[in-house]
């Protein structure tokens, strides 16, 4: 297709399988895998097409579990993308290309360090809406919106947080694709990259269930920090040359 040559579309697809499949092994992996990779060979790719995929794996989670329909309080945080998610949409509309390189870069390596040094905040509606701004600015820049709630629920002995998080994720890729229609950020060619990427997710999503149990959670989970890390550094380099010649 005249948007997308061949070869980054099947480059593209290959990295939402290897997200898709990091989701489905450790819980976590799509969008922080997919969006620095993806922006890297093509900037249309992020964030319109990763967070089709997102709700696609997380409404897949969402049916195989049979999670009852319960907020549990996340809807202050729902709440909150709101106002994130069309901050989000104006940085994306304003910030040349290189910036929101740069943005993407800091969300991912923000993404990695959280995962390895755990930070405790106070669970409350206060909380839960600032979280909530923050996942709708990060999701709208970068389709990565999980680092925030990452953040809050981060040790807390609240299964009731865990069982609802895929039913957050369900409702805050619609607000966030919602946010970014009513921003005219959505055209016809998203729409197209997004299903042809949609595949690539649900054969992740399905090879992941076949090794569920027969890979080290711990060594891919650490294997998955050191491929976004170092992703990060190289569009961190990219965007800072596009700058310094720009």
């Amino acid at each position: 297709m005249a948007f997308i040559d061949p070869q980054t579309l099947m480059l593209a697809s290959v990295i939402i399988f290897l997200g898709a499949l990091t989701q489905g092994l450790i819980g976590f992996g799509l969008a922080v895998v997919a969006s620095p990779l993806l922006y890297i060979i093509d900037p249309q790719l992020v964030p319109v097409p990763v967070i089709a995929c997102g709700f696609s794996i997380a409404l897949i989670t969402l049916l195989r579990e049979r999670t009852p329909l319960k907020f549990n309080g996340l809807q202050y945080a729902l709440l909150g993308r709101v106002p994130g998610g069309f901050l989000g949409a104006g940085l994306l509309i304003f910030a040349p290309q290189a910036v929101l390189g740069l943005a993407i870069a800091f969300i991912v390596a923000a993404a990695v360090i959280l995962s390895i040094y755990k930070i405790t905040a106070p669970v409350n509606k206060i909380t839960l809406f600032i979280a909530g701004v923050l996942s709708g600015v990060f999701g709208n820049i970068a389709a990565i919106g999980g680092p925030p709630l990452a953040i809050l629920l981060a040790g807390k002995d609240a299964p009731q947080f865990r069982a609802a998080l895929s039913i957050f994720f369900v409702f805050s890729s619609m607000i966030a694709m919602l946010i970014l229609i009513v921003a005219g950020l959505v055209e016809l060619k998203h729409v197209w990259l997004s299903l042809m990427l949609l595949p690539s997710v649900f054969l992740g999503s399905l090879v992941a269930g076949k090794l569920t149990n027969k890979v080290d959670k711990e060594k891919t989970r650490m294997a998955t920090l050191v491929l976004c890390g170092l992703s990060a550094i190289v569009l961190t380099i990219k965007s800072t040359l596009a700058l310094s010649i720009s």
